[in-house]
């Protein structure tokens, strides 16, 4: 008896198939964007040595060290307070000598505004979480656009996304991001 061959499957199609299912999936999936933080660098310095001087009572001091634990101002804090903190800190007061110091300014649409001189100082450890890190910058970055929500509010009696763009230019003006961010280091743990 002769043996029979085993029929075999034609596979010349197979990578035309696998071809177009890849397309398929590429077509069809959708990719989640990575988005950044938005910060808008300052302009170069010039070839300036010289320190600038900024008094004490204009900066808050938020350092966070590699265990993820938040300090503000020296004092132990956590994520949660942050926001209050940095709103609070940043709230032009020119009648408390504890506060940041003011300055009055002239802004079309607004008029003559009082605008503080606080600058809120970051510092991470180099350990630090980058889950942490994007939480200490979230909470700030909230404290900011709190601060302008309840200006556009009391200002034009309207929430700052429906606002034309010259009002929130000029909000935007009264209320200016301003934080530093060193850069980071071992923090070393006071107890």
């Amino acid at each position: 008896m002769a043996k029979r061959k085993a029929p075999e499957i034609n596979s010349s199609s197979l990578a035309d198939l696998a071809f177009l299912l890849l397309i398929f999936f590429l077509m069809t999936t959708t990719m989640d964007i990575d988005s950044g933080i938005f910060r808008r660098l300052p302009p170069p310095a010039e070839n300036n040595t010289e320190d600038i001087k900024i008094k004490e009572r204009n900066v808050m001091n938020v350092m966070v060290n590699k265990n993820d634990l938040l300090m503000v101002d020296g004092k132990p804090s956590n994520i949660r307070e942050l926001k209050n903190l940095a709103k609070r800190f940043m709230t032009p007061n020119p009648n408390n000598e504890k506060s940041p110091e003011v300055e009055t300014k002239y802004i079309e649409s607004l008029g003559d505004v009082f605008i503080s001189k606080g600058v809120i100082s970051l510092k991470n450890d180099r350990g630090t979480s980058y889950d942490m890190y994007i939480q200490v910058q979230n909470e700030l970055t909230r404290a900011f656009n709190e601060l302008r929500e309840e200006m556009a509010v009391n200002r034009f009696g309207q929430r700052i996304e429906v606002l034309s763009e010259d009002r929130i230019k000029a909000i935007n003006d009264a209320i200016p991001v301003r934080i530093s961010e060193a850069e980071p280091e071992e923090i070393i743990d006071r107890k």
